[in-house]
């Protein structure tokens, strides 16, 4: 194990995609996260499919593909904290524990005594992270949050889509995703922390808070005029061009970013005129006449096939490239180079790997370590019990006929 927070323990009570995107990041950097899962049903996206993993024979596994998307590095027990018991167990593990994360809704770990300020006193060391849909102040606290609510409710889907089409949000759970990547800092940050001052902490991560920081530019644009923003399509709002084009034989993006990219694509395209004219010199004249130039750009472009353009702009340094299907993206050499498929033994999948994608964080002197595939539920329960409160496999087997785990 070589990843850079091997030796700290995650006491990981999330489900769904938030949470375990944070506990999926601290494991591949080498965390050790006991997973903890109600008995008979775990995380409820182990049911969230089809598709499922496939065996080595083609067939179709239990484990669904989306349950597998955030849940390596992770050694997954069963435990009923509805019970006394499970409870007592709990608080036997999170004393052994560096960090407990959860996304329960406010408040609902109180009543098995799991609470922050319930287990801050006996452990004032714990980085005790929780991820809810509003936070745990303000008058939504009490309110249950999905990722598809908070990009609406967060402004996402007011500004993604065409100008003359409805809201529309985004093809992956983005505001899911952002919430479990600020957890992982936050944690990170506070983990630093503890090692100066040997104090733990309480983390609140809101995803309505998360959402509203992941508007960035287009939030900042609005502060600045007071105009609310409005969908662009697949333009930039304050770049052009910048976004989508159709071209001879499929679709590719231009990303002029600057006026020598703009003065080099025009020479390219064989339209110096369009560099020359007054209207378009600069970044700023082009976004005022963004709608003239960006119909004479089409023209231009649609005229050769896709090849053509990436090839020859690539050639002179300016920004294209193809928009891939997510079969080309895993095809694309580049993907490839960097080893963003990742394949893991798995125990449903016989003598084919399950495959999986890579964690993009690469140092240079620790990095992302991969040692579990995404478990069976319950798949550790007697190793975890075992090492860690020293009980025998007997005992094991009667708490799980009693329901405990």
């Amino acid at each position: 194990m070589t990843g850079p927070l091997h030796g700290l323990r995650v006491f990981d009570l999330t489900r769904i995609l938030a949470g375990p995107t944070c506990t999926q990041i601290l494991g591949d950097l080498g965390a050790d996260v006991i997973k903890i899962e109600q008995p008979n049903t775990g995380d409820d996206t182990r049911r969230f499919a089809p598709p499922f993993i496939k065996n080595d024979a083609g067939d179709d596994t239990d484990q669904s593909a989306y349950y597998c998307s955030s849940n390596r590095n992770k050694r997954s027990i069963t435990l009923n904290i509805a019970e006394q018991e499970g409870q007592d167990l709990a608080r036997r593990l999170i004393a052994q524990s560096d960090i407990l994360v959860e996304n329960y809704k406010v408040g609902g770990l109180a009543k098995y005594g799991l609470s922050y300020d319930q287990l801050q006193a006996d452990n004032p060391g714990l980085i005790y992270c929780s991820i809810t849909g509003f936070g745990h102040t303000g008058p939504y606290a009490e309110r249950p949050g999905y990722d598809v609510l908070i990009q609406a409710m967060g402004g996402f889907m007011s500004v993604t889509g065409e100008p003359d089409g409805g809201p529309q949000k985004a093809g992956i759970p983005i505001a899911d995703l952002m919430a479990g990547m600020y957890a992982s800092v936050a944690i990170n940050a506070a983990l630093r922390h503890r090692e100066i001052s040997g104090e733990g902490q309480h983390i609140d991560i809101g995803m309505l808070d998360t959402m509203t920081a992941t508007l960035s530019i287009l939030g900042l644009n609005y502060l600045a005029t007071g105009e609310t923003p409005k969908r662009i399509g697949n333009a930039h709002p304050n770049i052009v061009p910048y976004q989508a084009f159709a071209t001879a034989d499929g679709d590719m993006v231009l990303a002029a970013a600057n006026d020598t990219q703009y003065q080099r694509f025009c020479d390219f395209a064989e339209v110096p005129e369009l560099a020359e004219d007054d209207r378009y010199k600069t970044n700023q004249l082009r976004v005022r006449n963004r709608v003239e130039l960006v119909e004479k750009l089409q023209a231009v472009i649609a005229a050769k096939p896709t090849r053509h353009w990436v090839e020859g702009l690539e050639k002179v340094n300016v920004t294209c490239g193809p928009i891939n299907t997510i079969e080309q993206v895993f095809a694309d050499e580049q993907v490839q180079a960097r080893g963003m498929g990742l394949d893991m033994p798995h125990p449903l999948t016989g003598t084919d790997p399950v495959h999986l994608i890579a964690s993009p964080i690469r140092m240079s002197k620790t990095g992302p370590d991969y040692r579990h595939a995404p478990p069976l539920l319950g798949q550790h329960t007697e190793e975890v019990l075992g090492e860690l409160l020293g009980i025998n496999a007997d005992k094991v087997a009667e708490l799980r006929r009693r329901g405990i785990v």
